[in-house]
């Protein structure tokens, strides 16, 4: 059966939650309805895509490797001379006061966004930018799908590439998301979920949202990471790996070896491990939904974030 016949679906789609509907937003230092949470049209992030994000996920009442996202973040903030002037104290402070109020203790998802700030005139230059950065926090109460978890998702190859890191560094997670948006239109187009992207050099790199893996034999693949985003769920299943004995390379590889997998799985903070059922409308493997590899980091992957849940509680009470 070729999957590409069924309904669209997301790495990000989420089991419906009502009380969405009513979630308070923070918005440069204060809590907003969701309805009437706003920034100006002159923002930076809107005009130009000046900005960068973080998505975190929160477990009884902990932010699952918030040092990990942090560490990217200001990274990413000092490459483009953003300075908010706080720290990330600051924005666990943000975060938390906004998951209280909306009673958010587990099963909730966060998109940080911070931009240069709103503009003086409606230009490039990042000199306009007057007013100071503008800092949005969106915690949504969100579960993954469980038939996308279940079932998984279809993947297609397309033209656009994750291009060199002069051009614009895969590492910048940055609200300049347009050549993934591509990426995911040209995948639809061809009857599919998402995007499988490829490097500059034609080997198998990352999708429009998620980080990549194939597993072959027992060993689990995926690529060089010098042209993906460098995910912080994508490190921890590799770390994974090799405290488990199980192989794990990053290498290139071609399309030729990613059809013959035995499994493929993406992995990003929303859905941890995401299992792909079929590329270019080739079915991968021999398993519907997560085959035996992915199962096995998924259920690593849960004890470790159980174990980061109960040493930051650890290190609060010392």
């Amino acid at each position: 059966m070729n999957l590409a016949t069924s309904t669209s679906h997301s790495t990000h789609d989420a089991e419906a939650d009502a009380r969405n509907d009513d979630i308070l937003i923070w918005v440069n230092g204060e809590l907003v309805h969701k309805d009437e949470a706003k920034v100006s049209v002159y923002d930076s992030g809107f005009m130009l895509g000046d900005g960068m994000w973080e998505g975190m996920r929160l477990y009884d009442g902990t932010w699952a490797f918030f040092h990990e996202h942090m560490d990217r973040l200001f990274n990413a903030l000092k490459s483009v001379s953003i300075d908010i002037g706080m720290g990330p104290a600051d924005i666990l402070d943000i975060l938390n006061t906004t998951a209280a109020a909306n009673g958010m203790v587990s099963d909730a998802h966060c998109r940080l966004m911070i931009t240069r700030g709103r503009k003086a005139k409606p230009f490039q230059h990042p000199g306009l930018s007057r007013f100071g950065p503008t800092i949005v926090a969106i915690i949504e109460h969100s579960q993954p799908s469980e038939d996308v978890q279940t079932k998984g998702i279809r993947l297609a190859t397309v033209p656009q590439v994750r291009g060199l890191p002069m051009s614009q560094d895969a590492k910048y997670n940055s609200h300049s998301k347009l050549n993934c948006v591509i990426a995911c239109l040209q995948a639809e187009q061809a009857g599919a979920d998402e995007a499988l992207m490829l490097d500059p050099h034609g080997f198998v790199n990352t999708t429009n949202a998620c980080n990549f893996f194939i597993v072959r034999r027992g060993e689990v693949w995926t690529s060089t990471g010098d042209y993906c985003m460098n995910g912080v769920t994508r490190q921890k299943v590799i770390d994974l790996c090799r405290a488990n004995d199980i192989p794990v390379f990053e290498k290139n590889y071609s399309l030729y070896e990613t059809y013959g997998a035995d499994e493929a799985f993406l992995t990003g903070t929303f859905g941890a491990q995401t299992p792909v059922a079929e590329i270019d409308g080739k079915l991968i493997g021999a398993h519907h939904g997560a085959g035996p590899m992915t199962q096995r980091i998924r259920k690593l992957y849960k004890q470790l974030v159980a174990a980061e849940i109960a040493g930051q509680r650890a290190s609060k009470q010392e």
